[in-house]
């Protein structure tokens, strides 16, 4: 998450170290300058892999990690929580794939809206 856009990616079953690269692989295409992430404490986000990928670009990504147990500070909690408990509560969906395609297009509106955006970074008491 930026303080105006969020990128996301929707992975089946549970996060890996081989979708974290994945998905910092598809960021540094997208995002030419250098990157400042900021992570909780996922197992797959502290891994050898992970770590390797970023080494490997010299540079260009730069991580920080969260305090343990702290998931108020994390600007993306208020995203998700936002997205549960206006865009999809209530949801009845027939497979995965349904949640999938409709949490998308509920995603990608909310892109639209860098106020919102940046609201869950003041919340998170992260806001410069």
């Amino acid at each position: 998450m930026t303080f105006w856009n969020f990128y996301f990616r929707f992975f089946p079953g549970t996060i890996k170290k081989e979708q974290v690269v994945e998905f910092l692989s598809v960021l540094v295409r997208q995002l030419p300058n250098r990157l400042l992430i900021i992570w909780d404490g996922l197992a797959a986000h502290r891994s050898k892999r992970v770590r390797d990928y970023v080494d490997s670009l010299e540079g260009h990504i730069q991580l920080e990690f969260l305090p343990a147990y702290a998931p108020e500070l994390n600007p993306v909690e208020y995203a998700w929580g936002y997205l549960k408990g206006h865009k999809i509560a209530n949801l009845y969906a027939n497979t995965l794939d349904d949640v999938r395609r409709y949490a998308t297009n509920r995603l990608n509106s909310t892109q639209r809206r860098p106020r919102l955006i940046w609201a869950f970074w003041k919340q998170a008491e992260l806001a410069l």
